[in-house]
């Protein structure tokens, strides 16, 4: 019985394992097909479109944003879709030829992406 437990134990690590890596996996997915265009993969505002916007797009990477993202856990990811500047990202894509299909965004994405940005931020320490 003992071995049963802890048999079980084993496998529900790897599942754990399993959908955190998926989890990760769709923040990445979304960042790269969503926001490398303009702040680069790696977060910097190295990406073709960083110097195309008004205000020039920002570096997530910055302390006073690595703290932001911590002190308000989504809510800058979740900007994306209440754009609290307006038409700024509709607005450099058009003006730079870029079609970006529209995304139905779920909940579980901006947690996903959040956790994916996180991720890259605590690595460029």
């Amino acid at each position: 019985m003992k071995i049963l437990f802890i048999a079980s134990l084993g496998i529900l690590s790897l599942v754990q394992t399993s959908l955190s890596y998926a989890d990760n996996l769709n923040g990445k997915n979304l960042y790269l097909q969503r926001c490398t265009m303009c702040h680069g993969i790696d977060l910097k505002a190295t990406g073709p479109l960083a110097n195309k916007s008004n205000p020039p797009t920002p570096d997530l990477t910055t302390s006073a944003f690595k703290k932001r993202l911590n002190d308000y856990p989504g809510v800058i990811v979740s900007s994306i879709i209440l754009r609290p500047n307006g038409d700024l990202i509709p607005k450099t894509l058009r003006e730079n030829g870029v079609k970006l299909s529209p995304y139905s965004w779920r909940i579980k994405d901006l947690r996903d992406l959040n956790q994916y940005m996180a991720g890259v931020i605590s690595k460029n320490r």
